[in-house]
């Protein structure tokens, strides 16, 4: 989303197409991640809660997926193409935010970056001051989250440049195995 908004401020700044699409993803955002939040709070079992949930944001990664490959909507930035392929994604990020800031929040979430890296300098600053187990295992998880999401967009972008909009396809798989994990009671 941040990067969202730096584009749609440098658009109305600036000019150039897309706007509208830029624009019209913050509140998508907002009403998908509110569906989501009131689901949350109806159902009773968090852990089938977050296996369902997981298992939307598979679907919405599918689809956007398979919208991509119909469409191939990266040629034109105004195009309702576009709005309706960056749509589906932006709702599976939109779940998978609400779940990490709800269910699943003592796990450090895997899509606030700017956050992540920054609790990692401050764990690597502590560490480096008072050297401790406390603090060697907070590097840890801080540093594995980064690690981790620079090697997901690392492999992304080659699975892109290789293999188009089928790129998503592995990251949907693992995110439906999170699913049966959630439903078996072995994630939470």
């Amino acid at each position: 989303m941040t990067g969202n908004l730096v584009l749609a401020g440098a658009a109305l700044v600036k000019g150039g197409a897309g706007l509208w699409v830029k624009l019209g993803a913050i509140p998508l955002f907002i009403i998908t991640v509110m569906l989501a939040k009131m689901w949350i709070d109806r159902c009773s079992q968090s852990h089938k809660t977050l296996g369902w949930l997981f298992v939307a944001e598979a679907v919405f990664l599918s689809a956007f997926m398979l919208v991509g490959l119909y469409f191939d909507p990266l040629l034109d930035p105004g195009a309702g193409e576009l709005a309706l392929t960056g749509g589906l994604g932006l709702m599976a990020l939109a779940i998978r935010n609400t779940a990490s800031k709800t269910l699943i929040k003592h796990i450090s979430p895997s899509t606030m970056m700017t956050g992540n890296t920054t609790q990692f300098g401050i764990d690597l600053s502590n560490f480096v001051r008072t050297f401790s187990r406390e603090h060697g295992v907070a590097v840890l998880k801080s540093g594995s989250i980064v690690v981790g999401f620079v090697a997901g967009a690392f492999l992304g972008a080659v699975l892109y440049m290789r293999i188009g909009f089928w790129s998503v396809l592995p990251f949907t798989l693992a995110i439906l195995y999170l699913a049966s994990l959630a439903f078996r009671k072995q994630f939470i």
